[in-house]
């Protein structure tokens, strides 16, 4: 499903965007195969704490947690599976952060890797199609806007350990090498 930014509220979308010191091979590596690793242990659907958070690496696949007791928690599909230049996710995860498995009601995570060099790699990130997610959708944006500095500065800091992680409050599409915007 093609993205028009003229389609959208204003505001209803997040960028992020990370310059980082390793291959794009190893970034989209990390993003998608260790999401347990770096993702912070707070954030969970479940009612209780993850054991591991796991794309299924094709389009179709699933996005989900395996809690601490096995359970399963789904958060949402694989839209699109480009390695390593590009991951697009549906996120069911509406204001109560409650799965809703309507994909009608599901916005969209598509985070690209861009190679500036051997060991130099620049990742877009878009959260986009949070009107989507209905009443409350607002709020929900304004989380997410704040909430993807920190967990894509622990994305960062496993996949460059260099990294040096901008603050919470840094102005969006202002990354320095290593920092999350």
């Amino acid at each position: 499903m093609p993205y028009s930014p003229a389609s959208a509220p204003p505001g209803a979308v997040v960028k992020k965007t990370l310059l980082l010191h390793c291959s794009r091979d190893h970034a989209f590596r990390v993003f998608t195969q260790n999401m347990g690793r770096w993702w912070p242990a707070t954030h969970h659907v479940g009612d209780v704490p993850f054991r591991d958070i796991l794309i299924e690496p094709r389009t179709g696949g699933r996005w989900y947690e395996i809690s601490v007791e096995n359970a399963e928690g789904m958060w949402g599909h694989v839209l699109k599976w480009d390695p390593p230049h590009r991951l697009m996710l549906s996120w069911h995860l509406g204001p109560t952060f409650a799965f809703n498995p309507d994909l009608a009601r599901a916005s969209e995570l598509d985070i690209s890797f861009h190679a500036l060099g051997a060991d130099e790699v620049r990742v877009e990130f878009e959260h986009r199609h949070i009107e989507r997610h209905g009443e409350g959708y607002e709020k929900l944006r304004e989380r997410l806007d704040g909430g993807w500095v920190g967990v894509l500065a622990e994305f960062a800091k496993l996949a460059d350990p260099a990294a040096l992680v901008a603050p919470a409050n840094a102005a969006p599409g202002n990354a320095a090498p290593g920092n999350a915007a």
